[in-house]
């Protein structure tokens, strides 16, 4: 078809392929409002540029609102659309900040631009905008952004507490970075004061005016798990309900594999795969078997083929895809796919044949994959195992649960396997910080009953080397054939905090082995110099707080924290949208070779920008519940002492983390002994100029439990003593009362309240 439009069009091609009635393409327009030189309304573009009927006109206006909402064009308040670039505007996000300035966060910036109370009364916190970059005024190197055009809006509800008092009502928002929304009278609909709901946003703010909103939904008054997981929900805009076309197409879900769907599946029943999961677990997304070899072993990882039943293009794709991710919750998960799908058909249950996408190592006695295949499989899970069993049989030989000595045996050889893979780790550089998680229970009536740690023993660690290896083949695997996918990325630290690090390692008398561009092996190394210092947790933070925050990218980049040159997800297509992408591009080399694929390089990139923000998002929901649901847990003890650790050092005083609960608080600087203190963030302590007093991090800390704050998810702390590593009080400098002989050095001793938990008396 020849270019039927008064414009010339290097892409007009592409455009017949893909659309049966094609418009000029976005190259097109582009190189034409350059040359215009001004700003052209809808219809003046259609006129020039030879548009000849209503469904191109549609599609022109379509297209112009797209590349306005990508930022490739500006639109004025009157209809005028322009090239972006050559207003020199640059398109970034807003990081509101609850005391009313903010940020512009953008790629196309070396650092955040500041935006003034003023310009913040425009937006709200997540909006996309154009923004005029300008020098600050005060010359101290920063940046302000001016907002010229909201391009998106990050809220169309939000939830929070309902506030009436004194004729006026309001939303006080649950995301305490968006401000007070206002709402009418006739539109509270039956909320009361104090009632938590969600409203519908009508009036976007404006400079000279706040946001107003209708109440659409009375969530409840009374702060429990439910409630907690509601407000959070909305609050992160976390897709939570299915649309009705992928409803609809729950009963065409299969309930069992059939000899239809089996196809290119290579049969491997007869190897006794077994899932290594949480006690608590009900998808299972994958299986793991290992048997010894001449010179090593072979390691099958075998992964369920969500590909097979999530086809791209369908209702139940996009809205996989909307979602990322499955988002964990204590006691509740919001699953990327329907439970039909990831804890029916697609999840490797013990007994059933299921499909699978699987990994087949071989691995020498050093480590290393000497060779590797991908192929479909049919397999059936042998046995289902928690972590803590396969932990009891590994460690003490327990078989309570009467495996077959087919997987028993497999269990030995994976072990074997394990360690071998654990040494080649530690030789290449691989960095391993301890960390701890806690585990929230949830009571019958909705509130939490107790936190405890969550421990991790060698059959996590296990499970967790065999999906490093078959992620490291499938990113191989991938790269080597060219198809556009995602890799999971992680780049070095930053220079800024490289340096930090380094100086805060002076401070201590420790020398690193490295100066601005530290490798891998370098920080296993410092890690491995510190572990018989007193403060090697100290060190261990401060270097954890150094690293890079990993990204999912549509190029190979590898990934620093495990020392490897390529990794990808492909471990866990149920619960996350980049491992299906994987497992599409694995398909298609394998059995579709000679066909285009699906996704372009470019569009690749785009879908990675959007399981990077989803990512986020949920990480920020669980985090947001677990915050909540540790302040309604720690209401009970206000007023109780307990010991804690310092996890944080600021200007304005010390986070410090429960030993008992790792629930965090704050103990203000108003609390510590009465002094003037200097912060230094370096060496991340606090340090009194008339006591001498030191506070750092990881320090322990005898605390009071002062005061909860349910909104904002805070919890204060009063100072009661600082500790010594054999748990005695650290006398004051800063002497007021001579002590007596018999306090100087008293223990600091714990003992049980009648509610049965630990606290100093």
């Amino acid at each position: 078809m020849k270019n039927p439009f008064n414009i010339p069009d290097p892409e007009f091609a592409d455009q017949v392929k893909q659309y049966s009635n094609p418009i000029p393409s976005r190259t097109a327009l582009i190189q034409f409002l350059e040359k215009e030189n001004k700003l052209l309304k809808l219809e003046s573009i259609a006129l020039k540029i030879g548009i000849q009927n209503d469904e191109q006109f549609e599609g022109l206006r379509i297209r112009l609102r797209s590349m306005v909402r990508d930022g490739q064009l500006l639109v004025n308040r009157r209809g005028g659309y322009g090239i972006r670039a050559k207003l020199a505007l640059i398109q970034g996000q807003v990081s509101a900040h609850p005391d009313g300035f903010g940020f512009l966060v953008s790629k196309e910036l070396d650092e955040d631009a500041f935006i003034t109370p003023k310009q913040m009364r425009m937006v709200m916190d997540g909006d996309v905008v154009l923004a005029d970059v300008q020098p600050a005024q005060k010359g101290n190197g920063k940046h302000d952004a001016f907002i010229v055009e909201v391009l998106q809006r990050a809220h169309a509800t939000v939830a929070g507490r309902l506030v009436d008092e004194e004729g006026l009502a309001y939303l006080k928002a649950d995301n305490s970075k968006i401000g007070d929304i206002m709402i009418p009278r006739e539109a509270m609909g039956s909320a009361k004061h104090n009632d938590y709901v969600t409203v519908s946003i009508k009036k976007y703010p404006e400079k000279h005016r706040p946001a107003y909103g209708e109440v659409i939904a009375i969530l409840g008054q009374q702060l429990n798990h439910e409630l907690s997981m509601q407000l959070t929900i909305v609050s992160e805009g976390l897709p939570h309900e299915w649309p009705e076309a992928v409803e609809n197409y729950r009963n065409q879900i299969p309930k069992v594999v059939d000899e239809k769907s089996i196809g290119s599946h290579k049969d491997i029943r007869h190897l006794p795969l077994i899932t290594i999961d949480g006690a608590d677990a009900r998808d299972f997304d994958d299986a793991v078997y290992a048997e010894p070899t001449e010179h090593g072993y072979r390691l099958l990882v075998a992964i369920a083929d969500v590909s097979s039943y999530v086809v791209p293009g369908t209702p139940l794709d996009k809205e996989a895809y909307n979602r990322g991710t499955s988002v964990y919750f204590p006691g509740k998960v919001i699953p990327m796919l329907p439970l039909e799908l990831s804890n029916g058909i697609c999840s490797l249950n013990p007994n059933v044949d299921r499909l699978s996408m699987v990994c087949d190592m071989y691995i020498n006695g050093a480590g290393e994959i000497m060779s590797y295949e991908f192929y479909r499989g049919l397999m059936h899970s042998h046995a289902r195992v928690t972590y803590d069993e396969a932990w009891a049989f590994l460690d003490q030989g327990d078989n309570s649960k009467q495996w077959s000595e087919k997987v028993t045996d497999s269990l030995q050889h994976q072990y074997h396997l394990f360690k071998i893979l654990q040494q080649e780790k530690h030789a290449r550089g691989g960095i391993e910080f301890n960390s701890t998680d806690v585990f929230i229970h949830i009571g019958e009536d909705g509130m939490v009953d107790d936190i405890q740690p969550y421990e991790r023993n060698d059959a996590h660690k296990l499970i967790e080397n065999f999906m490093i290896s078959a992620n490291v083949c499938a990113a191989k695997f991938i790269e080597k054939h060219g198809v556009p996918a995602s890799f999971r990325c992680h780049n070095q630290p930053p220079e800024s905090k490289v340096k930090d690090l380094r100086a805060f390692l002076k401070g201590l008398g420790v020398t690193p082995n490295f100066k601005d561009n530290p490798t891998p092996k370098d920080l296993a190394k410092l890690l491995n110099q510190i572990q018989h210092r007193e403060d090697k947790k100290l060190i261990e933070q401060v270097m954890l707080r150094s690293q890079s925050l990993a990204t999912y990218e549509a190029e190979n980049a590898g990934h620093f924290g495990l020392a490897l040159s390529h990794y990808a997800h492909f471990t866990s297509p149920i619960r996350r949208y980049p491992d299906l992408m994987v497992h599409r591009a694995i398909d298609h080399i394998l059995y579709h070779k000679g066909e285009e694929y699906r996704y372009s390089p470019a569009r690749a990139e785009e879908m990675n920008k959007q399981c990077s923000m989803t990512e986020r998002r949920a990480e920020n929901a669980s985090r947001e519940v677990d915050a909540r649901l540790k302040c309604l847990f720690m209401q009970q003890y206000i007023g109780e002492e307990m010991v804690g650790t310092v996890s944080g050092v600021t200007r304005f005083g010390l986070f410090v983390q429960l030993d008992q609960y790792q629930v965090d608080g704050l103990v203000h600087v108003t609390s510590l002994p009465n002094d003037y203190y200097n912060y230094d963030s370096i060496k991340h302590q606090l340090t009194g100029e008339r006591g001498g007093n030191i506070y750092r991090l990881t320090d322990k800390i005898a605390v009071k439990i002062a005061a909860v704050d349910l909104d904002d998810r805070k919890i204060d702390f009063d100072f009661v003593a600082k500790l010594n590593a054999e748990g005695e009080t650290v006398l004051s400098k800063e002497i007021i009362k001579p002590k007596t002989k018999k306090q100087k050095g008293k223990k600091y001793k714990l003992k049980k309240s009648a509610k049965g938990n630990k606290h100093k008396k």
